[in-house]
């Protein structure tokens, strides 16, 4: 699919408080070039990030999710961002069966100090979110039966 010049996709970011919240905000200090299609979602910890989260997300409209949150071994509640690794790893996997490209999602570390580094991931995200172009929408009785059974075994 073409890459859409001047247009916004929907792209939602998940951002740890701690870190990446923090590594955003030193970008926007910093007055680093960043793309505008972000909207940020401050959580206290992306080991708190339920993998429905990001499903539901794109099944209401996003055209990417992105999650970041601190580097491994420096995370401020000790080791949610393992725990995150681990379930984010599985839901990208599961994207497929849903009808969404694996690349729509993303996760990513960064520390409150790597103003630059969050700018250089966001502008990738992005691009690769343009390059994909807007997100099939897929609704109906299938997707909501799907989105119930996963619930359920969650």
């Amino acid at each position: 699919m073409p890459v859409l010049e001047g247009k916004e996709l929907r792209i939602v970011g998940f951002l740890c408080n701690w870190c990446s919240y923090g590594g955003a905000d030193t970008a926007g200090v910093g007055r680093f070039n960043q793309p505008t299609d972000l909207r940020i979602i401050k959580v206290p910890c992306s080991g708190r990030i339920d993998p429905l989260f990001v499903v539901k997300t794109l099944m209401n409209g996003a055209d990417g999710v992105l999650v970041s949150g601190c580097h491994p071994r420096d995370c401020h509640y000790a080791e949610g961002n393992f725990y995150a690794r681990r379930r984010l790893e599985m839901m990208q996997k599961f994207l497929p069966v849903l009808g969404y490209e694996p690349e729509r999602f993303a996760y990513t570390w960064v520390s409150a100090s790597e103003g630059q580094r969050w700018q250089q991931v966001v502008t990738s995200f992005t691009d690769q979110i343009h390059a994909l172009g807007p997100a099939p929408k897929i609704a109906g009785p299938s997707a909501s039966d799907t989105l119930n059974l996963m619930e359920a075994a969650l």
